[in-house]
């Protein structure tokens, strides 16, 4: 395993490529989080507002606004 990582250390052509790899994967990585993360408290929000509507202090049409808001343009 040593020598493997020494060669590629050594090796300034396939570095470079690796290197790039490596920070195109941990992009990926972040971007499918932090969509996840987004995802998860637009559906908390979501639930909140039903609930607010089910124990009647708010109305369904302000709930509504309210989804739509902030919406993608």
């Amino acid at each position: 395993m040593e020598s493997a990582l020494q060669s590629i250390v050594n090796n300034e052509d396939a570095l470079v490529p690796l290197i790039f790899g490596g920070v195109g994967v941990v992009a990926i990585v972040f971007g499918s989080v932090a969509g996840m993360v987004k995802a998860v408290a637009r559906e908390k929000t979501r639930r909140e507002i039903a609930a607010y509507i089910a124990e009647g202090s708010m109305t369904p049409e302000q709930g509504e606004r309210l989804m739509k808001a902030g919406g993608k343009a």
